[in-house]
């Protein structure tokens, strides 16, 4: 088994940079959420929390574990996602890892699983490709995702991208996610993501989650 990840000098000589965007310092667009949002962990398992990442991943997991506590609460999809293997074409910078650990996939205990979540297990970086992500969220009714996990410019990028690609409303929790480079993640975050959907806090997207709940339009 192997497994494609991004990792190059840069990547790791990027590490350990404060960004202010983890810590919700920036405008934040999200203003509401549909009625009917899908929560998409990416890549939170036992092989990736241990990467060399630009924001403690203490941080982003414990967001995380927010976040889908508040999704299960509303009885609102839960998916958790991890990675299994890559695309098989040639890059420039990339690292391959070959005789994994046979725990390397598993989803983080600090998730707990649930009976009512969804697994996706992907092989490219996107979760929607070859995995029937989209044709599950179509049956639950679901028009908007938000998206947490690792890393930001690589799965949750990729995640966020074929959802909006697809028709799906894209939020995403900029505190609960994380990079191997911090230049990566701002340049998500900062230049990517307000193309694709909106971004907000884990608390911020608890308020409105609460807020739909209410029968109200959002929060100021």
């Amino acid at each position: 088994m192997s497994l494609l990840i991004a990792l190059s000098t840069e990547d790791r000589a990027g590490r350990g940079r404060h960004t202010p965007q983890l810590d919700g310092k920036q405008d934040m667009t999200i203003g509401t959420l549909d009625a009917k949002t899908a929560l998409l962990v990416v890549d939170l398992q036992k092989g990736t929390v241990g990467l060399p990442t630009a924001h403690p991943m203490g941080r982003v997991v414990n967001n995380a574990v927010a976040l889908t506590e508040a999704f299960r609460k509303r009885t609102l999809p839960v998916v958790l996602i991890n990675a299994d293997g890559g695309a098989p074409g040639r890059t420039e910078q990339s690292f391959f890892l070959h005789d994994l650990p046979t725990n390397w996939t598993d989803l983080i205990p600090e998730l707990n699983r649930r009976r009512s979540d969804h697994i996706i297990t992907k092989r490219t970086w996107g979760a929607f490709t070859n995995t029937g992500l989209e044709k599950y969220l179509r049956q639950c009714g679901v028009t908007q995702v938000v998206i947490t996990g690792v890393v930001t410019s690589a799965g949750v990028e990729s995640t966020a991208r074929q959802a909006h690609e697809i028709g799906f409303n894209v939020a995403l929790a900029v505190d609960a996610m994380t990079d191997l480079n911090a230049d990566a993640h701002d340049n998500s975050i900062m230049r990517i993501f307000p193309r694709l959907g909106e971004t907000g806090t884990t608390q911020q997207l608890i308020e409105l989650l609460a807020a739909t709940s209410r029968g109200e339009k959002g929060i100021t």
